[in-house]
């Protein structure tokens, strides 16, 4: 058996490192070398029906920031502790275009032992409905269905929507899922206080699989101009999100073993659940993508890492939970959610206080 393969639902994944939409998988060349570096699903930058989403592209703007807070100036100096900050848009391309390019790739993408997935980022859901319609009428094998830009307010037009209503999104989702028979992957925000409900109401609208949490909205100052960057409110994608995500991905992870475990009887195991958590932002390295896993995970989306280190964040990602799993002679699938169960303060012994052991004095 591969140890690094993991089901989302009924699909098997070779491993849980996906690749997520973005800028570097807008074209045939940047998709396939994502499927080179050995992704096991590589998510092709989204589309809708909107011409404003698309415009939007030719406004898009991106910056690298060190740990400071200050710009990288070279692609060199770029690290796995660098921010990565845009304004971004959807595909250029007519739809046509795009679904002609990801039934093509996602044919290449058998010969990887590999997916290419379709993303749509809804705005009306009229429209989202006859273009899902139409992916899976091409033969498209995966489509993610993204409900959770953080852009929903900046974006030109209500070209993009950011749900935050449980009622919501399980509303959008039980749309789509009657009218397609196709794996669907429900992208949601990161912004929100409810972001585990989000998740519950995509699982019973019919989604397959839930990808969160996305990435927040921000702003950062430049202390040399005393201007916003890029001079505007952006998305921002780091490794420091990695604990905020986890956190977010055990929450739930021990939300659905509960109800696992009360409609399965005989079902034993803390935090046993039978529904696939898709993690992403935070995850920079394999490492990463392991303690995702750990906290309740089943595969993980990465983007930031691979527009600011290129394709090879992807190889090396693949190859450190390669070395990983055999140095410990476990697989994937055992990691999943050892890490969620997660215990409440009172439930720890007291003792003296570590804080005398702060240089404070």
């Amino acid at each position: 058996m591969n140890s690094t393969a993991v089901w989302i639902g009924r699909t098997k994944l070779k491993n849980p490192v996906i690749c997520a939409a973005g800028e570097h998988v807008m074209s045939r060349v940047g998709i396939e070398k994502a499927l080179q570096a050995g992704a096991a699903a590589v998510v092709v930058k989204s589309t809708n029906e909107t011409t404003a989403a698309r415009s939007q592209m030719k406004k898009a703007d991106y910056l690298a920031l060190d740990h400071d807070w200050r710009p990288v100036l070279t692609d060199k100096n770029v690290s796995r502790d660098s921010t990565f900050i845009c304004r971004s848009g959807l595909t250029t391309q007519s739809f046509g275009q795009w679904l002609s390019m990801v039934v093509e790739m996602d044919q290449v993408a058998v010969s990887h032992d590999a997916y290419v997935v379709a993303s749509l980022v809804v705005s009306d859901l009229d429209s989202a409905l006859e273009m899902s319609k139409k992916i899976e009428q091409a033969g498209v094998r995966i489509l993610e269905l993204n409900i959770g830009t953080p852009y929903e307010e900046e974006a030109e037009g209500n070209s993009v929507l950011t749900v935050r209503s449980p009622e919501k999104v399980r509303e959008i989702v039980q749309t789509v899922r009657k009218a397609v028979d196709l794996p669907i992957w429900v992208k949601l925000t990161g912004q929100s206080e409810r972001v585990d409900s989000l998740v519950l109401a995509a699982r019973s609208g019919g989604a397959d699989s839930v990808v969160f949490p996305g990435r927040f909205l921000g702003m950062i100052p430049d202390i040399e101009s005393q201007q916003p960057y890029l001079g505007s409110n952006v998305g921002v994608g780091g490794f420091w999100n990695l604990p905020l995500s986890c956190y977010w991905i055990a929450r739930t992870f021990r939300t659905l073993g509960a109800e696992y475990a009360e409609d399965k009887e005989g079902v034993t195991g803390e935090g046993v659940t039978a529904y696939p958590l898709i993690g992403t932002n935070g995850a920079r390295s394999g490492l990463d993508v392991i303690r995702f896993l750990l906290a309740g995970a089943t595969a993980v989306e990465m983007a930031s890492a691979v527009l600011t280190r290129g394709y090879e964040a992807i190889s090396d990602a693949v190859k450190e939970i390669e070395d990983y799993l055999e140095n410990r002679s476990t697989n994937a699938i055992e990691l999943i959610g050892k890490a969620s169960g997660v215990k409440a303060f009172e439930e720890f012994p007291s003792r003296d206080c570590p804080w005398r052991d702060l240089p404070i004095d």
